[in-house]
């Protein structure tokens, strides 16, 4: 299936000279929602995780749903304040300023493989952050899972050492 087909392009979004793929149409296509989980859960199977990472908001889309085909658990990566245990957090640049990501401390089993997913990677930004929520954590960075990977944004070359799994390039 060309996954392509149902992403649809957006012109000049979120601002002029951006060109936004918008997963809306992919996620409201139940043939290509199940490919695409069905293809992630294949491919990210090799890498034994114990526990899926999701990224706030849309990694939890994807996440959720790999995290039960392969059996394991679920964290989620949230934005500040959004947690109610203590917590790790990381900070990470924005084109203006910087952000910050948070997992709570008790998230994972002591030395759990943990791989994380997103629904795309840009500039890298968002996975480098949650990769050091990780190491916060002691547990062991397995890979990471994405659907839509913006090559020219060179967003894997900030990423730790590790497998990185997109099912889509532009």
């Amino acid at each position: 299936m060309d996954l392509k087909t149902l992403i649809r392009d957006i012109p000049d979004f979120p601002k002029p000279g951006i060109l936004y793929r918008d997963i809306t149409t992919l996620l409201a296509d139940s043939e290509g929602l199940r490919y695409t989980i069905d293809t992630l859960t294949e491919k990210c199977a090799q890498l034994s995780p114990d526990y899926v990472a999701g990224i706030e908001s849309r990694g939890f889309m994807f996440g959720m749903p790999l995290a039960h085909k392969l059996g394991v658990g679920f964290v989620p990566i949230r934005k500040p304040g959004k947690l109610p245990a203590a917590v790790h957090s990381a900070e990470y640049e924005l084109e203006y300023g910087t952000d910050r990501l948070e997992v709570h401390q008790d998230a994972f089993r002591p030395n759990s493989r943990v791989l994380i997913v997103d629904d795309l990677i840009a500039t890298g930004g968002t996975a480098a952050a949650t990769a050091k929520l990780v190491e916060q954590t002691g547990c062991e960075l397995v890979g990471y899972g994405f659907v839509i990977e913006l090559t020219f944004l060179k967003g894997r070359e900030k990423l730790p050492n590790a497998p990185i799994i997109t099912l889509i390039q532009y």
